[in-house]
Formats: C-alpha cells, sequence, structure tokens
C-alpha cells in the first residue's frame, strides 16, 4: 500500500479521531519518512532492502511536494516554493548517492526535520 493510502486510511479509518488541518497531515507524514528513514540508515548493513525502500518513500514524498509547489494555484510565497522545490531536486539527487553508497542518508533525515520545524513554526531553516 502506497503511503497518501495509509494515511488517507489511518486518518479516515477512526470516526472519533479529530479534524487535522493540512499541516499537521504533512506534518506527520515528514515524521514517518524520517522515522523510516533514519532506522532504515541505521540498519543498512543488515538490511538494505529497507534502506532502498525507505528512500523511496521518502522521494515520493518529496516528488508529491514538488508538484503541489510548482502548481501555479499554490499559495505559499514563491520564495518558499522555489526554496521547496531546490530541496525536492536536492534531495532525489542525494539520495542516488546514498543508494550508490557516496554519501550519508543523515543529511536527508536533517532536511526533513528542518522541514518539520517550519511546519510546526518553530522556524524552517529550508
Amino acid at each position: 500500500m502506497n503511503m497518501m493510502n495509509t494515511l488517507a486510511r489511518d486518518a479516515y479509518a477512526r470516526p472519533d479521531a479529530p479534524a487535522r488541518n493540512a499541516r499537521a497531515v504533512e506534518y506527520e507524514l515528514f515524521v514517518r519518512m524520517t522515522r523510516a528513514l533514519s532506522a532504515a540508515w541505521a540498519q543498512r548493513k543488515q538490511n538494505h532492502s529497507a534502506l532502498v525502500t525507505a528512500l523511496y518513500d521518502n522521494g515520493k514524498m518529496w516528488r508529491t511536494l514538488a508538484v503541489d509547489v510548482a502548481d501555479i494555484g499554490n499559495e505559499l510565497p514563491s520564495a518558499l516554493r522555489a526554496q521547496l522545490f531546490y530541496l525536492y531536486e536536492f534531495t532525489t539527487e542525494h539520495s542516488r548517492k546514498v543508494l550508490d553508497g557516496t554519501a550519508s542518508a543523515e543529511v536527508l533525515v536533517e532536511i526533513n526535520t528542518a522541514v518539520m520545524r517550519g511546519l510546526r513554526g518553530g522556524g524552517a531553516s529550508v
């Protein structure tokens, strides 16, 4: 099951769950991807396929975000949209390097964490 379906299922499965705004859902998605990526990186020697899956899922999240910020109807400030799109490009290239064994996934975790701070209002260093 893909990550968007999982989020939708989790959000709608419990009718007693409080309604969440889009920012909270995005934050939760970043939390899940970041935890999975961090855990997979820590276990990369024992479970390489988990790392591949985590990188793929993180990349899919960033691709979805890139499509959204590239949309002309997106209401985020244009400078922030450009920064987020640049981060998509960077994470895509860096993920290739992680798969090649020439880079660490820790940079991707740091980027996701910075975005999470921004989503929480803690000041994004995006």
